[in-house]
């Protein structure tokens, strides 16, 4: 498999709600904010360091080919072992590294705007190179593959090679799915112009769209924040123009989501993988069974979560229910801050600090450093995400902050994924990597932790119930959302092995799917069923979605230890995150005494959800 190889990633990304639109005044008050500066990489596009290392990397790979290609096994086997193949995995490591570095600066040069053409064309170019290059590195990992299991084990004796045990031991768990050598390399290099088409041609599409809203011509990002206005007229309007131009799409978005679930279809019928999520679970280090209890509990919950909330949510809005445009809509009594970008920052980094010193120290250099690209830009990506680099580097979180508190639990959470990369780069470009399951785990927590803050500052009153909201609202995003989204991309990907679906269908599904979770107490409106278009998980990561409640479950129960024993917690949590990818989530979380394999670990982590609403509730019983 090729799992080994990345050469085309954009990082960590988040799930996050819009946040309001940042008027002029606004951008004002929101005071200077950081753009990245990519130079820690290479100095631009055109520069020497970069083209130097694109060749090194190829003479490198070639080198490496003729080095290893068919010698693992005698390597193996012979009087050096376990030294010998230490070497080679030491190699083959340096050029992870290497052409991750590469990789790295081209996909966020790209992101910081997708409009670019010549940033497009450069992306472009240079994941054309290094799929070339990292051809003469498939080998390996399939041939390591077919190494007797007794053969490594007694050439792990050597400390050397023992300290790659997790990558091996991960490794070995591809080893039912790999295709032959000329296969392998067919999937590898046939994915410029396949899968990484189609993921171009859908950014390429949805930063090109433009929706009129007010009288001004707005892209994506600023569009969808729209609806999270205090004005309900602007909230209808934002929705339509959404629905307008999605609608207008929706054949072009359609056949992307048919030929990428063809597309998955294909490699996995290939490979055996029985079920379709199978393969992202594998990638997630997760067994089915787990993420089917998650699955399970989140459907359960649905009454006592979403639909329970959202009634209270409408009666607050003096509605019968809310459309769905004021889904998140704030609530009336409570006055819009905004919150300037070095207040967000204090804020953030003082929640940290006071769970570790550490943890703010690390946060801290993010800021320093301009790690972070901030601002709405023309073109950027929309979202946000933290994007690990390479370990030999450092993160680079891309926000588009525009002053409310989503916005600073933004910070928050991606924040969280950084601090987490900085302290599991320790174990190396092979291991640093954490599945995205227990990624989410540091950025949720990060989220909680500036949650906690603020809830201690605030009073009683409309202030802390508009918090409170506000947090709930956030916790159904992430857990009631995603796993929806799960299911629709269950249901799609299914339905897809009997034939192309077409927008309509595509938009049945989503509706059904929607209001399922979303209950009686919101009313899908003409033109919601086309808002499944614009959801980039399908198309980039197909079924990451439930990784985020994951995350945010396991962070609810996490949290609980904290405040129950909180000392020596944070040290614990530090080594968790420090751990990167060596050790399965049962292993991380022991120390904590909590196993997301008990049935019951789902249902103790969506009680912390169900208190929160039974706090608004008994708010407005008082009222």
């Amino acid at each position: 498999m090729t799992t080994k190889i990345e050469t085309h990633a954009m990082g960590v990304f988040a799930p996050r709600e819009a946040a309001s639109p940042a008027s002029a005044s606004q951008k004002t008050e929101l005071g200077k904010m950081p753009e990245w500066d990519l130079s820690d990489l290479y100095p631009g596009p055109d520069s020497g360091a970069l083209k130097g290392d694109l060749a090194r990397a190829g003479v490198e790979a070639e080198a490496f080919a003729n080095s290893y290609q068919g010698k693992l096994s005698g390597l193996a086997g012979g009087d050096e072992g376990g030294a010998a193949l230490a070497r080679a995995l030491q190699d083959f490591e340096a050029l992870q590294d290497l052409v991750g570095r590469i990789a790295s600066f081209a996909s966020l040069l790209y992101a910081a705007d997708t409009s670019d053409p010549d940033r497009a064309k450069f992306y472009g170019d240079i994941q054309e190179k290094l799929t070339a290059i990292t051809t003469h590195l498939l080998f390996f990992g399939l041939e390591f593959n077919r190494l007797d299991e007794a053969v490594i084990e007694d050439a792990m004796k050597d400390e050397a090679l023992a300290r790659y045990r997790p990558w091996i031991e991960d490794l070995r768990k591809e080893r039912p799915y790999q295709l032959d050598d000329e296969i392998e390399r067919l999937f590898h290099e046939k994915s410029v112009t396949a899968r990484g088409a189609w993921n171009r041609l859908f950014n390429e599409t949805m930063t090109a769209l433009r929706f009129e809203v007010g009288g001004e011509e707005l892209t994506l990002e600023p569009t969808l924040n729209r609806l999270l206005s205090a004005d309900a007229a602007t909230r209808k309007e934002a929705a339509g123009a959404l629905a307008g131009v999605f609608g207008e799409n929706k054949r072009l978005f359609a056949l992307i989501t048919n030929t990428l679930a063809k597309d998955k279809a294909i490699s996995d019928t290939w490979r055996g993988f029985d079920d379709i999520a199978d393969s992202r679970h594998l990638a997630n280090r997760v067994e089915r069974e787990v993420v089917d209890a998650l699955v399970a509990a989140v459907d359960d919950a649905y009454p006592r979560l979403s639909h329970r909330y959202y009634k209270l949510k409408a009666k607050w809005l003096g509605m019968d229910a809310l459309a769905h445009w004021d889904r998140n809509a704030p609530l009336p009594e409570v006055p819009l801050r905004v919150i300037g970008w070095s207040e967000a920052e204090s804020l953030v980094l003082d929640a940290y600090g006071a769970f570790t010193p550490e943890m703010a120290s690390i946060a801290k250099t993010f800021f320093d450093k301009n790690w972070i690209d901030a601002p709405i830009r023309d073109g950027k990506s929309p979202g946000a995400f933290s994007h690990p680099t390479v370990p030999s580097a450092h993160p680079y979180i891309l926000l588009n902050y525009q002053g409310k508190p989503r916005d600073v639990m933004t910070l928050a959470h991606e924040l969280g994924h950084g601090v987490h990369q900085v302290l599991a780069n320790v174990q190396g470009p092979l291991m640093a990597s954490t599945p995205l399951t227990l990624a989410e785990t540091a950025s949720v927590f990060g989220e909680m932790l500036t949650f906690q803050k603020l809830l201690g500052d605030t009073g009683q009153g409309p202030d802390r119930k508009a918090l409170l909201a506000s947090k709930v609202e956030d916790m159904i995003n992430t857990v009631v959302r995603q796993i929806a989204f799960y299911t629709f991309e269950r249901r799609v990907h299914t339905e897809r092995k009997n034939g192309e679906l077409t927008a309509e269908k595509l938009g049945e599904i989503w509706l059904e799917v929607q209001r399922e979770s979303l209950g009686p107490g919101v009313a899908l409106k003409a033109g919601y069923e086309s808002f499944w278009c614009y959801i980039p998980h399908f198309i980039h990561s197909p079924f990451y979605v439930y990784a985020y409640a994951f995350g945010e479950c396991l962070v609810n129960s996490l949290y609980a230890v904290y405040q129950n024993t909180s000392e020596g917690f944070a040290e614990k949590y530090l080594d968790m995150l420090r751990a990167g990818g060596t050790k399965h989530h049962t292993e991380l979380l022991a120390p904590f005494g909590l196993n997301a394999s008990d049935p019951g670990f789902w249902t103790m982590g969506l009680k912390v959800i169900e208190e929160m609403i039974d706090e608004l509730e008994a708010m407005d019983a008082k009222a």
